[in-house]
């Protein structure tokens, strides 16, 4: 059984950065756990805006504290996201997020990240493995 809290983890390498400064994710579950998701706490920042494209990854995020719009690359289809809305990126689909406030999510990665990805020039996280 593992118990562990967020701010468990604050300033340890499961709290990262991204090179951008966006976002800010504590990754309490990861791929060296073995239990086959990831479990993060990410906060996008106001007025920020981030494109992800999870090409190697399957990712269900829900909404905690704070509004973002979300739109869909591929469709045009935009959607206001807030707390207690979950979105679910099941077809690998590139997707933009703009924060009006400060956005608390909790995001769950199949398979699951090892906690050393960052998006690359293509929104992607690449797809890393633990030994």
């Amino acid at each position: 059984m593992i118990v562990r809290s967020f701010q468990d983890i604050e300033g340890t390498d499961r709290d990262i950065t991204s090179a951008t400064g966006t976002w800010r994710s504590k990754r309490i579950v990861l791929a060296k756990e073995r239990v086959g998701f990831s479990l993060h706490e990410t906060t996008l920042y106001a007025g920020t805006e981030t494109f992800m494209w999870y090409a190697n990854h399957i990712e269900a995020v829900l909404c905690v504290e704070g509004e973002a719009e979300l739109t869909n690359e591929e469709t045009g289809e935009k959607h206001l996201i807030g707390p207690g809305t979950m979105y679910l990126l099941d077809g690998h689909e590139k997707h933009t997020v703009r924060p009006k406030s400060d956005f608390r999510v909790i995001c769950v990665f199949n398979p699951p990240v090892t906690g050393r990805e960052d998006h690359d020039e293509n929104g992607v996280y690449p797809l890393l493995t633990e030994d």
